[in-house]
C-alpha cells in the first residue's frame, strides 16, 4: 500500500524528522512531567517520601482528567485526525507517558534513525532494558522505516536477536531500513547500537501490504 503524502525518502530531504517531537503545548509538558513521576515513584526512597500524600494528590489529579475525558469512541476519533499515532503512540508519541519518546528522522540511504536514551522504567534485567521494550522499540522503527520507503503494511512476524544486554542510561542508536517488497510481503530490517556501534538487538520484520481503518 502507497502512504500517500507520508514523507519518502525520494520526495524529501535527508533529516527529514519523522516523528512528532514535544512541542512545548501544555499536553506536552504534562505528559513530561507524568514521565517523571513514573521515574521518580521507582526511585525514590520509600521509607522517607510521603507515598500517602503523593497518592493522594495522583488521584485528585486523575480525577480531574477522567472528569474531562470524552468517550472513548470519540477520543478515538480525535487521536487520529490529522497526525494520529505519531503523537499518542507509546514509542515515539510526546502525548504518551508510556513513550521515551523516540524522534526519529529519514536518511538519503532510505532508512530511519533515531537516539534515545532509557532509564528505570525500562528496565529488565539489573542495569539494563527489557527485552519486550526493545522489541517493541524495534517494530515501530521499522514501521516508520517502511513509510519512509514508500510503503505501509502491518507486522505479520518480527524475528528478533538479542546479541548483549541493552544498557541503560547511556545513549542508544535505532536504526531501520525497508529491504525488499514482494507482492504484498514487506520485508524490513533493524537494529539497537550503543554508542560505540555494538549491536544490541536486531531484527528482521516481515509486513502485510494491510492497515487496519481509522476511526470514523
Amino acid at each position: 500500500m502507497s502512504v500517500g503524502t507520508h514523507p519518502t525518502f525520494e520526495n524529501s530531504p535527508s533529516g527529514t524528522v519523522l516523528t512528532s517531537p514535544p512541542d512545548g503545548s501544555a499536553v506536552d509538558r504534562a505528559t513530561e512531567a507524568a514521565r517523571r513521576v513514573v521515574d521518580a515513584l521507582l526511585r525514590t526512597d520509600r521509607g522517607n517520601a510521603n507515598l500517602d500524600r503523593v497518592a493522594e494528590e495522583l488521584n485528585s489529579i486523575a480525577e480531574h482528567l477522567e472528569e474531562h475525558a470524552p468517550a472513548v469512541a470519540e477520543r478515538l476519533i480525535d487521536m487520529w485526525n490529522g497526525e494520529g499515532v505519531t503523537r499518542h503512540d507509546p514509542v515515539t508519541g510526546p502525548e504518551n507517558a508510556l513513550a521515551p519518546p523516540v524522534v526519529l528522522e529519514g536518511l538519503s540511504d532510505g532508512s530511519v534513525r533515531g537516539t534515545v536514551t532509557l532509564t528505570i522504567p525500562y528496565q529488565g534485567p539489573p542495569g539494563h532494558v527489557h527485552g519486550g521494550v526493545s522489541a517493541l522499540l524495534l517494530d515501530h522503527v521499522l514501521g516508520v522505516a517502511n513509510a519512509w520507503g514508500g510503503k505501509a503494511g502491518m507486522t505479520a512476524q518480527l524475528s528478533t536477536r538479542y546479541h548483549r544486554p541493552t544498557p541503560l542510561f547511556e545513549p542508544l542508536t535505532l536504526t531501520g531500513k525497508l529491504m525488499s517488497v514482494d507482492g504484498r510481503k514487506i520485508t524490513t530490517v533493524g537494529d539497537i547500537r550503543t554508542a560505540d556501534g555494538e549491536v544490541c538487538v536486531s531484527v528482521e520484520g516481515l509486513f502485510v501490504d494491510k492497515t487496519v481503518p481509522r476511526p470514523r
